[in-house]
């Protein structure tokens, strides 16, 4: 199963939340940490992840802490998950040495690789300004009151 590490996900709620409050300036890691129930520990190496990806900028002092270096329209959820965890690949063979015990007598690598890519394409068109929850829809909600009335 495919699946985003925890880092990946606090990563990509540190740079929404950093998005979101842009206008108030700089955010502490730990009002970032406070406001989703993140490990303050794990967010410190995470966010440092991010200042080191070029991502954020890291300031000091009483008015210190992190902002985003770009438009959060010009920052993709790829780049935060890449910046986080390393290179995307969906199985070992997609790697660049592609080391697989089958590699000789593989029939799939390259159906994979087309996987990896297409996951790949959607990440990296999914904005941080676009990362936000959808409002329920009329449908869903008047699915939930039958249920309800059920």
């Amino acid at each position: 199963m495919l699946k985003l590490t925890k880092k990946a996900d606090y990563g990509l709620m540190a740079m929404k939340h950093l998005a979101e409050h842009a206008h108030k300036g700089s955010c502490s890691a730990k009002d970032v940490a406070d406001a989703y129930g993140i490990p303050p520990e794990a967010l410190a190496k995470i966010l440092q992840r991010l200042v080191r990806a070029g991502l954020l900028q890291s300031q000091h002092g009483i008015n210190g802490g992190y902002t985003l270096v770009r438009d959060p329209n010009q920052i993709s959820a790829f780049e935060v998950i890449q910046a986080i965890d390393g290179p995307l690949f969906i199985t070992s063979c997609v790697t660049v040495r592609g080391e697989c015990d089958q590699t000789d007598r593989c029939t799939i690598r390259e159906p994979l690789r087309k996987v990896n890519e297409s996951i790949e394409q959607v990440l990296k068109k999914i904005k941080i300004s676009q990362m936000k929850e959808e409002p329920e829809t009329i449908e869903i909600k008047k699915a939930a009151e039958l249920v309800t009335i059920l």
